[in-house]
């Protein structure tokens, strides 16, 4: 972490109250991750159910992201960080006060306008105060704040559950959001150019329609298919083989090595450049689905998931950071989301359209066309990255600089 003993200590502070509130976010979101299904089937929830209101959290994240992209445009990063936080310490108390399914959904819905608006206030506003020459060092390190977050907040949320009850476990998760909102009430809001948005006012098919954007975007959609197809079915898939593994240690694995990754890649991308790394990430990705695949054993299953997290501790980070690089200060809110967005949707769709898959060929071979879904991924990235195939090559394998970024902004 040399680069922020170079930082004046305004922006060492800054840096460091931002990251915590995104520890607190992660922490708050993430305790309800095992837990909340389980709340689900007790007020008397079928399976489809349980399912239903779970992936209704997408919907919010949909529905909400671009509209929040641009108010962080126009308005303030700061207000968006704290829509995200004063949403994710209230939606708990919606799931404690409401026993119908109907309702719940619309809570869960709610709570997904939480992790549109924080994430993507977030990543602008730690883009605007990273110095251009580090960008890719502090992205990365404040990054962490999700691995972390969803290590420490599985294993609170499902502790309080079994020794305190529901109760207790929504009384947390509230606290630890409104932790976060008083921490972002100390966070600095860069002015905002009312001008420069006026003229960067580009329209969300506009923004989406542009090369930058585009192909990100499409990369994030397709390993968000990849993702959302190994956190919803791994678990299940594990279970079927018979192989004496708790599941939770597939996570945990992962997340151990995205937070190793972490550490070094986001450094090595301002000298070696971004390209390389989202290749690397993509790469894990699909080499991840493969030995899923052909997953027989603890040891296989551990593998897979060590490799996984290497790729989700380079690409996410990388590819926030490539898009930092590309976008001006005043329309950053808006590429974010929509680049973002497109993951959101990969996530959204994952359960319905690979889950009809495994019900025809089962999980084994499911997680088979994943790796083919990545290694679509991977192709796209690796000749559509730049302004032709030659320097699409040269940039995705770190031979060549980024034809869209901007110098120093």
């Amino acid at each position: 972490m040399k680069a922020l003993n170079t930082f004046d200590t305004r922006l060492r502070y800054n840096l460091l109250i931002l990251f915590t509130a995104g520890l607190l976010f992660w922490s708050s979101l993430a305790s309800l991750l095992p837990t909340l299904p389980l709340y689900i089937q007790d007020v008397g929830a079928s399976k489809q159910q349980i399912g239903i209101v779970m992936g209704s959290f997408a919907i919010g994240l949909l529905l909400f992201r671009s509209m929040l992209g641009r108010l962080a445009d126009e308005r303030s990063r700061k207000i968006v960080l704290l829509i995200g936080t004063i949403v994710v310490a209230i939606a708990p108390f919606g799931y404690l006060a409401f026993k119908s399914i109907p309702l719940l959904i619309l809570v869960r819905i709610f709570h997904g306008i939480s992790l549109a608006a924080f994430t993507t206030g977030y990543s602008a506003l730690v883009a605007d105060l990273a110095p251009a020459e580090n960008r890719g060092e502090i992205i990365s390190y404040m990054s962490l704040t999700s691995p972390i977050g969803l290590a420490i907040g599985p294993a609170l949320g499902g502790y309080l559950e079994a020794t305190s009850g529901y109760a207790a476990l929504f009384l947390v998760s509230a606290e630890l959001g409104f932790a976060a909102f008083l921490c972002t009430l100390q966070i600095p809001n860069p002015p905002v150019h009312k001008e420069q948005v006026e003229s960067n006012n580009s329209k969300f098919w506009q923004i989406l329609g542009s090369p930058r954007v585009r192909v990100p975007a499409v990369v994030m959609l397709l390993v968000g298919l990849v993702i959302g197809a190994v956190h919803t079915f791994v678990s299940l898939f594990i279970k079927s083989t018979g192989v004496d593994l708790n599941a939770g240690l597939f996570f945990t694995a992962a997340a151990l090595s995205s937070f190793i990754l972490r550490l070094f890649a986001g450094r090595a991308s301002d000298r070696l450049g971004r390209g390389l790394f989202i290749t690397f990430g993509i790469f894990c990705y699909g080499l991840s689905s493969l030995m899923l695949w052909q997953a027989n054993s603890a040891i296989a299953f551990l593998l897979a998931a060590i490799v996984e997290g290497c790729g989700g501790g380079t690409m996410f980070s990388m590819i926030t950071t490539m898009m930092a690089d590309r976008s001006l200060p005043q329309e950053r809110g808006r590429i974010f989301a929509i680049c973002i967005a497109g993951f959101d949707l990969g996530i959204a769709i994952a359960a319905p359209l690979l889950g009809s898959i495994a019900e025809q060929v089962g999980y084994r071979n499911m997680f088979g066309y994943c790796a083919v879904l990545t290694f679509v991924a991977l192709l796209i990235f690796l000749t559509q990255s730049s302004k032709d195939l030659r320097n699409s090559l040269r940039f995705a394998l770190g031979r060549a600089p980024d034809a869209y970024a901007l110098k120093k902004i």
